[in-house]
């Protein structure tokens, strides 16, 4: 019987991880790889496979055969984040795949080390990645993500989940992926939380939906303008429950700076079962939308090469 990966033996990989969130990255540099679903679900399985939450295909954006690539490129993408979820579905952009993409291209000479910043092509646009100074004291190489624009919708949306007494609103945040945030009371009912079973939203999004469930915490007062602190659990759709998302990240901040008011924080610490991360909100003139940054650190523990 022929091996699941016959298509993709011997192409070099790195393991890596931001926050617990964790990815097999395929260098692919000229183009020449063509990933199927169930190879992408095989390989990304935690018993037949590598082990990740999603699969990263590095390639060089004029060769990726992506549409709108070639049009990134030219604006100084020269790397396409090809990015997919452990079921082997496409998604259009992962924020902390995002920083252990920057971190592998920075750490195998495909960016040059003294680079000030990486312009990252994505299928939600260009990101831009600067190293930065790691705020929790580990020896973890930091980085921040101009993440782009956000936007959301009021209209409520009814979300059911197991372990939860009743069904919760949510509020739809779109960071690059859609997002549901939900908003609890006490960390009893986080921890309570059973994300073993997919979330059921009403209405059901056409395109799906993460769903993040955050508790928020006091505000701190030691940095400028104050920092908002959450917690946060996340069901990634195509995944499971995780131990981090960047994006979903960013959509719980915004959410709880809505929710908080125009005169809240917009520096907001969001503690996830893998670590901690940083974000940075900005609300435009027009109502419901702005901008945000993501920072946190990217990890690679492994290489090699498919058997």
């Amino acid at each position: 019987m022929d091996s699941p990966f016959a298509d993709i033996a011997g192409t070099p990989f790195y393991k890596g991880h931001g926050t617990e969130n964790d990815f097999v990255l395929l260098a692919d540099d000229d183009g020449r790889l063509s990933l199927r679903p169930d190879t992408i679900a095989v390989l990304a399985d935690r018993r037949t496979g590598l082990g990740g939450d999603g699969v990263i295909r590095i390639v060089r954006s004029q060769v990726s055969g992506i549409p709108g690539a070639d049009e990134q490129a030219r604006d100084g993408a020269e790397w396409f984040m090809d990015y997919y979820n452990h079921d082997g579905s496409v998604s259009e952009m992962c924020g902390n795949g995002v920083r252990v993409f920057a971190h592998t291209l920075l750490e195998t000479g495909r960016v040059s080390a003294d680079a000030t910043e990486i312009r990252i092509a994505t299928r939600d646009g260009i990101k831009t990645v600067r190293r930065v100074d790691n705020p929790a004291g580990t020896a973890d190489s930091w980085y921040r993500i101009d993440m782009g624009s956000w936007s959301l919708d009021d209209e409520p949306v009814l979300v059911t989940t197991s372990g939860i007494d009743v069904a919760r609103p949510g509020l739809s945040v779109e960071t690059g992926n859609p997002h549901t945030v939900v908003a609890l009371a006490e960390f009893s009912e986080l921890d309570a939380a059973d994300l073993r079973d997919a979330p059921v939203l009403e209405p059901v999004p056409a395109n799906g939906s993460n769903v993040e469930y955050i508790v928020m915490e006091p505000a701190r007062s030691d940095i400028s303008g104050g920092e908002g602190a959450l917690r946060m659990r996340v069901f990634e759709r195509g995944v499971g429950e995780t131990r981090s998302c960047g994006t979903g990240a960013c959509a719980a901040a915004i959410a709880a700076h809505h929710w908080a008011g125009a005169d809240s924080p917009v520096q907001w610490r969001v503690d996830v079962p893998g670590g901690q991360l940083r974000i940075g909100v900005t609300v435009a003139e027009a109502e419901n939308r702005g901008t945000v940054t993501l920072a946190g650190p990217a990890v690679i523990v492994a290489t090699g090469a498919i058997g």
